[in-house]
């Protein structure tokens, strides 16, 4: 296998900012074609699928981890950030996805994982054979215990999966050693990015897998890079109902951002655009801007947004925040409604696919650039009923026994998206491989497959495809970044957009579940380009929770 400098295509290379009204779709490997027919989804599975999201209209593709691996946190605690897991294929498999990915006009963000390392990395290995003293333990957050004989843990932070954020190691003569800090889970230690060595050694992760051919990079933990000096203690517990709500002493510190400033600096060395995305969750959308300034990284996900109810009022207040934080940094802003880590908003959203459908169209004609994660596009609720032997989520184990499970992110649930894909309506794992899926389908998936959907018209991946072609076709849609309110029934979000070449894109949001008469300009629509659901030709109705684009111009 040869290293390549892949080219975008011809379309991609003559549009300036790519990345900034982009629909990006995200294949969790695990999950999304199994090529080897072992049961677990795999580099040349996603590979033969690559033709399926050519036709979805998406422009890229991010993929979750696909590194070398054990697997305490499904390729979230990478052992090796230059190899592939055996489980997923080879570098040769991950060369031959992104060649014929650009060949078919997609672009390829792979997932960066920074903030950890697996507990079987070479460098924390040899932190712990060679004890107290050893160089590379500078490499990670390694501290003394407190109390007499070190027995308590270094500070009270707390784990995102629960528990203490500290676990303490054996020196090599079997007695009690020091504490390291992880974040996540125990075999997920945290690397310390004052150490040089640290900085120089993604700098080189990132250049290989430029050279590579990827188009860019989803930061991992993208806040949690910096911690405070001194890790000081935050003098409570329940810190984890805190998380992307106030201001903590090991997320999103300032510091962090002289490290994007250097990575901004590799990303543009490179031709064709490269981008990096930061999975940062912040107190407010003023400080996720703070990854966006000019010089640091390209976006940011919105979770903002995700969070939000499907509830006019509350919808209308987070897009203007979105909006208006971004703007002063020329940032695109970026619309997210399910992701790998948070239950499937069909479910969120109250299980109602007409709700489901409506919420995608509204982010869909927003201005910037929107997140698709796999299988959304079937109409596939969350799995909320995995028996407790099948999950693998490393929260689940780590949960206490009356903690909320409706939480919505790591809860311990999140296998219940991870679910494989149906791909065939019948056959073995619904198409997803030969040798079955790792987590059980339901039944009743069947009729969500993809070629049972292909052919319906009214189908959620013909809405999809129909949306997606829309949006490159009108330019009214995805791009700029601002909306024109208008007045309009309690309820209902209507706005326009407006394009260079003069059209205009109306869109209207009922969001009630009840259907509303529309009166004024809002009456007499234009023409329309596209529903969520059936609605009247005169446009004078708008049925319950139905999202509509209509077009007119001049």
């Amino acid at each position: 296998m040869t290293q390549h400098l892949a080219g975008p295509t011809t379309h991609a290379a003559e549009t300036p900012g790519w990345w900034r009204d982009a629909v990006i779709y995200q294949v969790y490997p695990r999950s999304f074609a199994d090529g080897d027919g072992d049961g677990m989804g795999d580099l040349p599975g996603i590979r033969a699928r690559l033709p399926y999201l050519a036709d979805l209209g998406v422009d890229a593709v991010w993929l979750s981890p696909f590194y070398a691996s054990p697997q305490a946190d499904a390729g979230y605690d990478v052992a090796d950030y230059r190899a592939i897991d055996p489980m997923f294929g080879t570098l040769k498999d991950a060369d031959d996805l992104i060649r014929e990915a650009h060949d078919l006009g997609l672009r390829v963000i792979t997932d960066l994982v920074p903030n950890h390392s697996s507990d079987r990395h070479e460098w924390f290995r040899r932190a712990l054979r060679e004890g107290p003293g050893s160089p590379l333990r500078e490499r990670y957050h390694f501290r003394p215990g407190k109390g007499d004989k070190g027995e308590e843990p270094p500070n009270d932070w707390e784990s995102i999966f629960g528990g203490p954020a500290w676990t303490r190691t054996t020196n090599p003569d079997g007695s009690p050693g020091e504490w390291y800090l992880h974040l996540f889970a125990p075999e997920q230690p945290d690397f310390n990015w004052d150490n040089e060595a640290v900085r120089d050694e993604f700098r080189s992760v990132l250049r290989f897998w430029l050279d590579m051919g990827v188009d860019g990079f989803r930061i991992d933990v993208a806040h949690g890079l910096v911690k405070a000096a001194g890790l000081p203690d935050m003098g409570h517990s329940g810190q984890l109902k805190l998380l992307g709500t106030q201001e903590m002493p090991f997320f999103d510190q300032d510091g962090v951002h002289e490290i994007y400033r250097s990575w901004r600096t590799i990303l543009d060395e490179y031709p064709g655009q490269r981008i990096a995305v930061a999975e940062a969750w912040t107190p407010s959308a003023e400080r996720t801007a703070r990854y966006l300034r000019p010089g640091e990284l390209h976006q940011a996900f919105n979770f903002h947004y995700l969070s939000t109810p499907w509830e006019a009022g509350a919808l209308r207040e987070v897009i203007d925040s979105s909006l208006d934080s971004m703007r002063p940094v020329g940032a695109p802003t970026t619309w997210v409604l399910s992701n790998h880590d948070v239950v499937r908003h069909l479910t969120r959203l109250g299980g109602d696919l007409g709700r489901a459908r409506a919420a995608t169209l509204l982010m869909l004609a927003l201005p910037g650039s929107a997140y698709l994660y796999q299988g959304e596009e079937l109409g596939l609720p969350e799995v909320t009923d995995l028996p407790d032997e099948v999950r693998q989520d490393p929260a689940f184990f780590r949960r206490s026994p009356d903690e909320d499970t409706d939480a919505g992110g790591q809860d311990g649930l999140r296998d219940g998206c991870r679910v494989p894909i149906p791909w065939t309506s019948e056959g073995t794992s619904y198409g997803f491989g030969t040798g079955g899926s790792w987590l059980p389908q339901p039944g009743e998936w069947a009729k969500l497959a993809v070629d049972a959907q292909i052919g319906d018209p009214g189908s959620t991946l013909v809405l999809y495809r129909t949306a997606l072609s829309v949006r490159r076709e009108q330019p009214a849609l995805g791009a700029g970044d601002a909306v024109q309110w208008l007045d309009a029934p309690e309820g209902v979000l209507a706005f326009r957009r407006h394009g260079a070449d003069g059209s205009t894109v109306l869109v209207l949001a009922n969001t009630t579940g009840a259907d509303i008469t529309l009166t004024g300009e809002l009456a007499s629509p234009g023409t329309l380009l596209l529903a969520s659901g059936p609605v009247p030709a005169a446009g004078d109705v708008l049925p319950a929770d139905t999202t509509a684009w209509w077009t007119t111009h001049g």
